[in-house]
């Protein structure tokens, strides 16, 4: 089931999650929500600042801009040829992932790269994920789709469904965290992770993030048009990375989405991964996450993940395991942490069926000090 950027090609079916309407914005426990910014056009990303500045990116806009504590915006970037990705600061310089090209719906040649803006205003581009990937194609020994099908069942699918079939030279740099010199990117086409030198440019392959399993099931089959011969049967769909975070230890963690059709049938099968930065060992961290598209991590390893099609923001305890939601919200795209200060972008994508009108993305803030988990 092809996967491009599946929470792209699945803003279509968003109106399936949000059938009963979209929730009231607010903490799911104490004061409500601060709306900091709106009217902002596709808010896929955001960045805390140290001096309680939000950077958002715009991604379909092509633009980057930074909202004060006042709620004043500022443009700092625009390109409508880029997609403008995840980004992040460090001191006064801000870094931000652009793209082009990415998936079989994209007609312009594979591009993406880092770009950074100095306090001057000097810009610098670096890092090529599309040149990593055509030279290494990171997760082209991966197997997607089914194993050993019978030939005669495997006829029988559509055919926008493989019956299997290994990875391809894609790239969408999407998400990325800071750490000291490094930058740590989530490539969503790639399927993998992927280090950049702030100094040299280089980049590397961090690790290669698994395939993604689901067992098919009488109603999975019938809701995807899926041949009855498929049910029983497992599918391994293609992960895709959406954000990066440096944890605990060191520890990377990823936030991934199922390759393939995000269908209520299919039930919530995103997923959060660690990742060992030295060793690219990866490890199952929590499962059966909906539609996680951003994440962010705090010292006690409790990780907050922004629910696209869900029900805002969810924390997965770091202990427990357990998810509860500390922010109602639609279409939350995208989280941050400073302190307990969790920063949110809402309203990220139009629903499904909206009137054409100005855009309605809005960036929030929520104090979830006050959030526990039940005992």
């Amino acid at each position: 089931m092809r996967k491009g950027l599946s929470l792209l090609a699945a803003a279509a079916t968003a109106a399936a999650f949000l059938s009963a309407g979209p929730p009231a914005l607010g903490a799911a426990d104490g004061p409500p929500a601060a709306i900091l910014a709106g009217k902002l056009a596709s808010p896929l990303h955001l960045s805390a600042g140290e001096d309680g500045t939000v950077t958002v990116s715009e991604e379909f806009a092509g633009r980057l801009a930074r909202i004060d504590a006042q709620g004043t915006k500022k443009v700092l970037y625009e390109n409508a040829d880029w997609d403008v990705a995840g980004n992040a600061q460090q001191g006064s310089t801000t870094y931000f992932v652009e793209s082009q090209g990415a998936g079989p719906m994209d007609p312009r040649p594979l591009a993406g790269h880092i770009r950074s803006i100095g306090q001057d205003g000097h810009e610098r581009a670096f890092g090529d994920f599309a040149a990593l990937e055509t030279r290494h194609d990171a997760d082209k020994d991966a197997r997607y789709g089914f194993h050993d099908l019978p030939a005669d069942c495997a006829a029988q699918l559509p055919p926008e469904v493989p019956a299997a079939s290994r990875g391809d030279v894609d790239s969408h740099p999407y998400g990325m965290a800071l750490s000291g010199r490094t930058i740590y990117v989530a490539d969503a086409g790639a399927n993998t992770v992927v280090s950049v030198s702030v100094r040299t440019g280089r980049t590397k392959t961090v690790a290669v993030l698994p395939p993604r399993p689901l067992k098919i099931t009488a109603e999975a089959a019938a809701s995807n048009h899926l041949p009855a011969c498929t049910v029983g049967r497992t599918y391994a769909f293609e992960p895709v990375p959406t954000d990066v975070a440096v944890g605990p230890g060191g520890w990377l963690y990823v936030s991934t989405l199922p390759g393939g059709p995000e269908d209520p049938a299919l039930g919530a099968r995103g997923a959060v991964f660690k990742v060992d930065p030295d060793s690219g060992r990866v490890k199952l961290v929590a499962d059966e996450v909906m539609s996680p598209t951003g994440l962010a991590v705090n010292d006690d390893g409790d990780i907050y993940v922004a629910s696209l099609f869900g029900q805002g923001v969810l924390k997965i305890d770091g202990h427990s395991g357990k998810q509860s939601v500390v922010l109602t919200a639609a279409l939350t795209a995208d989280v941050d942490l400073r302190g307990s200060t969790v920063y949110a972008t809402v309203n990220a994508l139009p629903p499904e069926g909206a009137a054409p009108g100005p855009p309605d993305g809005q960036v929030t803030s929520t104090d979830v000090g006050h959030c526990r988990d039940d005992d």
